[in-house]
């Protein structure tokens, strides 16, 4: 039998032995041939360890990436900076206008001293005018009187000498002449010294306004009273008599003295109120009238002016004082009558 040719991969398994030979059964030895030895597995192969390889982005498009990050970093470093530029803007806006805002508050409060400071001249101004036109009104019937006096003496006079010239033209006597010289002498004489005398009364009328002018010119230029207490210590310095007063509700009155005070209304934000006062059967209107200012008004009897001060003001609410002369209410308890040892 020509030689097979081996095979390693074969020899491995057993392929490569020769077949075994038949035999007979006859020939078959009792005892089993021995058995062939298994064939070993070859050892596994050793793993190789494995690459993978990943390719990275082209350089285009990381510089791109890089570009993109640094101008977005770029753009939000301008927004902040503007977010505080704003805010800094803001902030010095609204400090200016708090600035603005209180100078006009300052200039508004000057304006409104200037203007109560005024209100107050004005008043007083009125009441002076008011006094001076009541005196003056009994200086005007003096004057009228004396017009009329002088009327008459020239009247009388021209009578006289009517007379006189109707003698001298009868050719009178020189008795009848001297008689009608000394009755007109006589009728001059009287009429001059109603003159002389209309002149003392003019003078002593004069003489009694001006003193009492001056003295309504030193009440009424006197300081407001704005507390209780500058009031006991106003009623201290002065000759007058001062009464306090309170009203809490709009309508309601309170009696001080002869004068009976009611509040009509109020105005908080302008410091205005008006009321009504009444006495010696008539109504006094004061409308509108500002607060730490004197009110004057006239009763019958009185030296001078009578005067009402609101100091305090509210919502249909005043308190203040009334002003008179010295005894002008003698059954009403003045405010250191009031306040026992002040």
């Amino acid at each position: 039998m020509a030689e097979q040719r081996r095979n390693p991969g074969s020899a491995v398994f057993g392929f490569n032995d020769p077949p075994p030979e038949r035999t007979t059964p006859a020939e078959t030895p009792l005892v089993s041939p021995p058995r062939a030895p298994e064939p070993v597995a070859p050892p596994a192969p050793t793993p190789t360890p494995q690459y993978v390889y990943v390719q990275g982005p082209p350089p285009s498009v990381a510089a791109a990436s890089a570009s993109s990050g640094t101008l977005m970093m770029g753009a939000v470093i301008v927004l902040l900076v503007l977010t505080l530029v704003n805010l800094y803007l803001v902030i010095t806006a609204r400090q200016h206008v708090a600035d603005v805002a209180a100078k006009q508050g300052d200039q508004l409060d000057l304006l409104t001293r200037r203007l109560n400071s005024s209100d107050e001249r004005y008043s007083q101004l009125r009441a002076e005018f008011q006094v001076t036109s009541e005196k003056l009104g009994m200086t005007q019937q003096e004057a009228q009187r004396a017009r009329d006096l002088a009327a008459q003496y020239q009247r009388k006079q021209q009578e006289a000498v009517s007379q006189l010239n109707a003698a001298i033209q009868k050719k009178a006597s020189s008795e009848d002449v001297n008689n009608l010289q000394l009755l007109t002498d006589a009728k001059i004489g009287g009429v001059s010294n109603d003159i002389a005398g209309t002149r003392k009364d003019l003078d002593a009328a004069k003489a009694e306004f001006s003193g009492a002018l001056a003295g309504t010119k030193g009440e009424l230029t006197g300081a407001i009273a704005r507390t209780h207490d500058e009031l006991v210590a106003l009623a201290h310095k002065t000759d007058r008599d001062y009464f306090e007063f309170k009203i809490s509700k709009k309508g309601s009155q309170q009696k001080v003295g002869t004068v009976m005070i009611r509040l009509e209304k109020t105005n908080p934000k302008k410091n205005q109120f008006t009321v009504n006062l009444y006495a010696d059967d008539k109504q006094i209107e004061r409308k509108d009238q500002a607060m730490n200012s004197p009110v004057y008004f006239y009763l019958q009897g009185a030296s001078s002016a009578l005067e009402l001060v609101v100091n305090k003001l509210g919502k249909d609410s005043i308190a203040g004082y009334v002003s008179t002369p010295k005894g002008f209410f003698p059954n009403t308890p003045n405010v250191l009558a009031a306040r026992p040892g002040a």
